[in-house]
């Protein structure tokens, strides 16, 4: 769980089918004290944090259900909410377009034999991707203690271990 990855993966087989594995999550979840909410779609479940227990960094777990002849291909993959995972990849989206502009003119200047001064812009703009590359591992791992309990709420309603990648 705890990897450089901006969103770990993991992929499992279990002899059940579909319908079968909604249905343990559906019974688990009805339980007092669930440790998560889901929501069910006709080939994916997703599970989250309790609402009064999520913060910017809680964490979701996305599940792909694969029915192969007589098991079924389970496909996790753990990341921030859809909003948070947009703004980053905006984010990342703007710094490589600025690079892409910042390079196109300062190549042309040095072409025109000019002076490019605007090429000192790039290395700034490499220290900002990664700033925000370590501040999404700073958030990963502000929610990796709810990653887990997604993780082993997975595991135990499965009755399978998942190796994380």
């Amino acid at each position: 769980m705890t990897s450089f990855r901006i969103r770990p993966r993991f992929r499992v087989e279990v002899e059940m089918k579909p319908e079968e594995i909604k249905t343990h999550f559906r019974e688990r979840l009805e339980q007092p004290g669930a440790p998560c909410v889901a929501a069910f779609f006709p080939q994916h479940v997703i599970l989250r944090v309790p609402p009064e227990e999520r913060h910017f960094w809680s964490p979701c777990l996305e599940l792909s259900l694969e029915e192969e002849g007589d098991h079924t291909l389970i496909r996790g993959l753990y990341g921030p909410n859809p909003q948070v995972w947009t703004m980053f990849i905006l984010i990342y989206g703007a710094i490589g377009v600025l690079a892409l502009f910042i390079t196109i003119i300062g190549v042309s200047r040095v072409m025109l034999d000019m002076s490019a001064p605007v090429l000192w812009a790039l290395p700034v703009l490499g220290g900002a991707a990664l700033l925000l590359y370590i501040f999404s591992q700073t958030g990963q791992k502000l929610g990796a203690e709810q990653t887990f309990t997604l993780h082993h709420f997975f595991e135990d309603t499965v009755h399978h271990r998942a190796p994380v990648s």
